[in-house]
């Protein structure tokens, strides 16, 4: 994969290279977009910052789609920022605070109420729609990235938590991989008695947040947040913290001091991981493929296999929510807002960008987007598979607070502190309750 988006990259580059010798001072770029929008460039040279975070190969998938653009627009030039996860929000807060954001940003669907919930940080890209397809967007998934009318932003993906396995491991210990609270707990034991290093299951404190979430939805019915108020009791909570920390005792999930002693930034960089003595997660649809590539390219242990699961069945209901992955924006200070909604056009909605971002971002919102994956087969078939079964399975919504940088952020926020403190027995089950509800209500009430 990597190879091919090299080359690509490499051959589109020389194109973009060898155009500008032929066509420099031009200022003129004209065509037409595949799927809608006029495709008029305008005259004079316009430089976009284009601003997003990734693993390697969204970053290379991305950067060969900047140069494409490039080549059809070559009064157009396209300076990316990119960057890992860890400290990139902050790092966006501060630019957008500034007023110095990048014209195009990839942006967290919960941005749109943490930085631009006054409709002022972002564009309105309705006021762009002659040349941005908005009709490619189901309105309902456009109306999640308002403010009043104003659309702040357009929706790349939609996606979910799913669980994944490492079978090899799975099929080593001879245990049968997970579908519901007794095989989970079993699971546990076989892999105990097999090595005390060796896990089923491993998740950090955001990961035990979510699966907290998803635990209640199962068993309760009824979502986390609705209308900004916490639709479940101290009691409820309770039970849920007491399930995670049964989990810990039968040896289904390493401690918090455990994962920190493996001394690896992120799961899929964990010794563990790779080596398969860690062989589940519970993660988002769209970001496997760090995990599988970890295992399949381990000089430890090469070709592991890595599998999506089915939902664990942990009561009468379909626990877990879908949510907006991550969405384009274009900033409130971009000097050339028409044209970086023309990029955003031809990323989502434009054959030759579609083709080569595939499936880096998830499954794509837009229609023209995700028919043209379909019909040419492109894309990566395991999240392909997750996301079928997360569109199919949760139904819960997702409240946009809820990952707010108060309540997600590594290590001060709520999560982090609260399901800290529950594994290192710091606090008993009843005291972290009583503090994520805190922490959630005084993140309402600041932000709301």
């Amino acid at each position: 994969m990597k190879k091919t988006l090299k080359k690509a990259l490499a051959l589109t580059l020389a194109s973009v290279m060898a155009l500008s010798l032929t066509a420099c001072g031009s200022g003129s770029g004209s065509g037409s977009s595949d799927n809608g929008g006029s495709g008029d460039s305008g005259d004079g040279n316009v430089t976009l910052k284009f601003s997003w975070w990734g693993g390697d190969a969204r970053h290379e998938a991305t950067e060969a789609a900047i140069a494409a653009f490039m080549q059809k627009y070559p009064n157009i030039t396209v300076e990316p920022e990119y960057g890992a996860w860890t400290g990139w929000e902050e790092k966006q807060a501060l630019a957008i605070q500034g007023g110095n954001a990048a014209d195009v940003m990839q942006i967290n669907w919960n941005w749109i109420t943490s930085y631009s919930g006054n409709g002022k940080n972002f564009v309105d890209l309705n006021q762009y729609s002659d040349v941005l397809d908005l009709t490619q967007f189901d309105e309902s998934v456009l109306e999640q990235c308002k403010v009043g009318d104003a659309l702040m932003a357009v929706p790349i993906a939609l996606t979910g938590r799913v669980f994944y396995w490492n079978k090899t491991t799975f099929d080593e210990i001879g245990c049968p991989i997970p579908t519901d609270k007794d095989s989970l707990l079993a699971a546990g034991a076989a892999f105990q008695a097999y090595g005390e290093d060796y896990y089923p299951l491993a998740m950090n404190e955001l990961d035990r947040t979510i699966f907290l979430v998803y635990y209640l939805e199962s068993v309760y019915g009824k979502p986390w947040v609705e209308n900004g108020e916490l639709q479940y009791s101290a009691e409820e909570i309770q039970e849920g913290l007491d399930f995670i920390t049964e989990l810990e005792n039968a040896h289904v999930i390493p401690t918090m001091s455990v994962l920190q002693g493996d001394m690896a930034d992120s799961l899929d960089k964990n010794a563990k991981w790779i080596d398969g003595k860690y062989a589940g997660i519970y993660e988002w649809d769209s970001s496997a493929g760090k995990f599988q590539q970890a295992i399949v390219e381990s000089t430890t242990k090469p070709n592991q296999e890595f599998v999506v699961g089915d939902f664990i069945d942990f009561g009468d209901y379909d626990g877990g929510f879908t949510k907006i992955s991550m969405a384009f924006a274009v900033s409130a200070n971009s000097e050339h807002p028409k044209e970086a909604a023309m990029l955003i056009n031809f990323l989502l909605n434009e054959d030759e960008g579609i083709e080569i971002l595939g499936t880096e971002r998830g499954i794509p919102c837009s229609a023209a987007a995700s028919a043209l994956l379909e019909e040419k087969e492109i894309g990566d078939a395991l999240v392909k598979e997750a996301n079928a079964k997360v569109i199919e399975h949760c139904k819960f919504p997702l409240d946009p607070y809820f990952e707010h940088n108060d309540l997600k952020a590594n290590p001060d926020g709520v999560y982090y502190k609260v399901m800290g403190k529950l594994s290192a027995g710091d606090e008993t089950s009843a005291e972290a309750a009583a503090e994520l509800i805190e922490g959630i209500e005084e993140c309402y009430s600041n932000y709301q």
